[in-house]
């Protein structure tokens, strides 16, 4: 699944860095890990009971192949040792010699209740009772396997005639060293198979994630103002079915949203002669307000400042309506910061607000369009004046993790209450006013000012965030802007 856009995601000027990494880190961190922690578990467990499967039988079948070769090798030294036996002597010499001669070294003889060993390490002592009983008293061949000075052998025991026994032992050494090199080769089979599940994990986990990421992606895209985004079709059908889901919402979404954009801006265009004609009358009436009484004049006072604020509400949605419309087409030009900001606040609406330059930021350029730059400033030092005590203070310097100038940093503090932790990211929506919302005074903004601070600073890739104010007073609305170092051109 891919995502159709055609044009790169804003970023949201108000979002944080490490707000803007939680998309990321929860994606990529989240789901593709369980992933990879699953199916590498999965492998390994897997490989483990292979393994155990794969020891165990071979473990079985070399045994078996021994105590098989072992038994036949009893029956056929049985047959000499009791050819050995016949005769009037009463002793198993013979016997033994006879087995000496063809290579067997660890045979026990019961002959006349006597025990006839071939080898002194090889004694009546190493044999198990049990096997003992079975073979000489219910005259029963048998086999058992037991330790002899701490190594494993099978013992095979063969009853002969006139009550007598012969005992053999075969050591299992071979088969260890066998099985040890079955294991060996085992743990390295397991291990390269859960390396190689480690690698399947990290590709299918990603191939697993990706439409994920991509309908994360689309959103964020969406977000961001790019209403066109859609994910790809796939004939996956459960895919499918949320491809076709998601782009059906942002269809229904794009229309809406359009729908009020180009009605927020018919009304403003529509208020705008009768505002015009309202203005105008204001005008002629102020013209005789030395004629009127003292009530009349108190009331043309009120109606000639909501006049001006209602011109400033159908423009500040006229302009709110340009950037919905994606119709905004800023004018750039290359600012010197320093000198940018000191006239922004010269026309500002408190032109004695004091401006300090930081030493570095002195020579730094932006790139935008100054008229709207200019808003950015003026309607942050209103802000101020409005909810921040009536006075603002501004700072324009470099960040200090710059070792080389990239952007530039302009901060606007002021005196006020400062602003809640929980409302700092609301105050740069439309027509939101934070914890005073609901008490208008009259010399109250629409709600608007903050929102096209956003938007404006946005258009330039910046970033705007507000924060406390030094020492924990008041507030600080701090603006983020590329910019170069002209020292670097001298």
């Amino acid at each position: 699944m891919t995502v159709i856009a055609e044009a790169p995601t804003p970023r949201n000027p108000t979002d944080t860095p490490s707000q803007r990494s939680g998309l990321r880190r929860g994606l990529h961190g989240g789901l593709r890990r369980r992933i990879l922690l699953i199916f590498t578990l999965g492998s390994a467990v897997l490989a483990v009971l292979l393994a155990g499967a794969t020891y165990a039988l071979t473990r079985s079948n070399v045994v078996q192949q021994t105590e098989t070769a072992g038994i036949d090798a009893t029956r056929r030294n049985a047959q000499t040792v009791q050819n050995n036996l016949r005769g009037p002597a009463p002793s198993a010499q013979p016997a033994i010699d006879a087995l000496e001669s063809l290579g067997v070294q660890r045979a026990l003889i019961w002959s006349n209740d006597q025990w006839w060993a071939a080898s002194n390490r090889y004694q009546a002592a190493a044999l198990p009772q049990a096997l003992v009983d079975r073979v000489i008293d219910d005259v029963i061949p048998a086999r058992m396997i037991t330790d002899v000075d701490g190594e494993p052998h099978v013992v095979v025991g063969w009853p002969l005639a006139e009550g007598a026994a012969y005992f053999e032992f075969f050591t299992l050494d071979d088969v260890s060293t066998t099985l040890q090199s079955v294991q060996l080769s085992l743990y390295l089979a397991g291990g390269i198979t859960i390396a190689l599940a480690i690698i399947a994990g990290v590709v299918l986990s990603r191939r697993a994630v990706r439409p994920v990421a991509d309908a994360a992606m689309a959103a964020k895209a969406i977000a961001g103002g790019r209403l066109e985004t859609r994910l790809a079709t796939t004939a996956d059908p459960d895919l499918g079915a949320l491809a076709d889901s998601f782009n059906e919402m942002a269809r229904a979404l794009q229309e809406r949203i359009e729908r009020d954009a180009r009605f927020a801006s018919d009304v403003s265009h529509e208020l705008r002669s009768p505002l015009m004609t309202l203005a105008a009358s204001i005008e002629v009436i102020e013209g005789r307000r030395d004629e009127m009484p003292d009530r009349a004049r108190a009331a043309v006072d009120l109606l000639s400042s909501d006049v001006a604020r209602f011109r400033t509400l159908v423009e500040d949605l006229l302009e709110i309506s340009r950037f919905d419309a994606g119709a905004v087409r800023p004018n750039l030009d290359e600012l010197l910061t320093a000198e940018f900001v000191t006239q922004a606040v010269a026309v500002s609406s408190l032109p004695d607000t004091p401006v300090i330059i930081d030493e570095r930021a002195e020579n730094t350029l932006i790139t935008g369009d100054r008229r709207r730059l200019a808003r950015v400033i003026a309607n942050l030092i209103d802000n101020a004046r409005i909810h921040g005590g009536g006075s603002a203070r501004i700072r324009v310097e470099v960040p200090v993790m710059d070792s080389d100038i990239t952007r530039v940093r302009i901060e606007v503090s002021d005196s006020g209450p400062g602003v809640p932790e929980e409302e700092r990211r609301l105050i740069f929506e439309r027509f939101a006013r934070g914890g005073g919302a609901g008490r208008r005074r009259d010399n109250d903004g629409a709600g608007l000012g903050l929102a096209l601070v956003a938007e404006h600073v946005r258009l330039h890739s910046g970033s705007v965030w507000v924060e406390s104010g030094p020492e924990g007073l008041g507030s600080t609305f701090v603006i983020e802007l590329p910019a170069e170092d002209l020292g670097d051109e001298s």
